[in-house]
């Protein structure tokens, strides 16, 4: 019989070389095509606790900083994720021009934005926001996996309450809801 494993290895490599420590995470990080949470990534290197990951993210962004590399380790949508810097994306969008057709379309911004800052809503006050029908919109964006429904209101029919989803959380770089802009920043002056 053999004994249960348990997660010894890599703390210990944590503490005795931090460097390579933060060598593994960035490895994690640089496999996965989504934000990947911390604790996911302790798991992974069979930590105890996710708190020498955020130390070595912390630390691999420091050098990243340092030696003026076009990338950071960014936190979107409640995890962790290795971005470029916002400076390359016209070269990037040069490259991936085939990516276009992903663009939204201004009506979409817009019903986007609403549910963005209001959520959750209903459709018919994101009609009442932007005066005309928007059924068609929020399919578009339900189908693009930006918004979803979150609920039932509690009146009569009980309609649908939309809200954003992680997806969207990835796609506009944040790492909360409570990232978005305050609408008083908004406002021309």
């Amino acid at each position: 019989m053999t004994e249960p494993e348990t997660k010894t290895n890599a703390p210990s490599m944590a503490a005795t070389d931090p460097a390579e420590f933060a060598r593994s995470v960035e490895a994690v990080l640089m496999t996965v095509d989504r934000p990947i949470n911390a604790g996911k990534v302790a798991d992974v290197l069979e930590l105890d606790s996710p708190k020498p990951v955020s130390e070595a993210i912390k630390r691999l962004n420091a050098e990243y900083e340092q030696t003026n590399r076009s990338f950071r380790i960014e936190q979107v949508a409640g995890g962790y994720q290795i971005l470029t810097l916002a400076k390359y994306k016209d070269a990037l969008g040069r490259l991936h021009k085939t990516k276009v057709d992903n663009k939204l379309s201004p009506a979409a911004m817009e019903t986007l934005a609403i549910v963005a800052y209001r959520q959750p809503i209903l459709r018919a006050n994101i009609e009442a926001v932007r005066g005309v029908s928007s059924g068609e919109v929020l399919r578009s964006l339900m189908d693009r996996n930006l918004i979803k429904i979150v609920g039932r209101a509690e009146e009569i029919g009980r309609p649908m309450l939309y809200g954003t989803t992680k997806r969207f959380l990835e796609v506009f770089g944040l790492a909360t809801i409570k990232d978005l802009p305050k609408a008083e920043e908004l406002v021309k002056p």
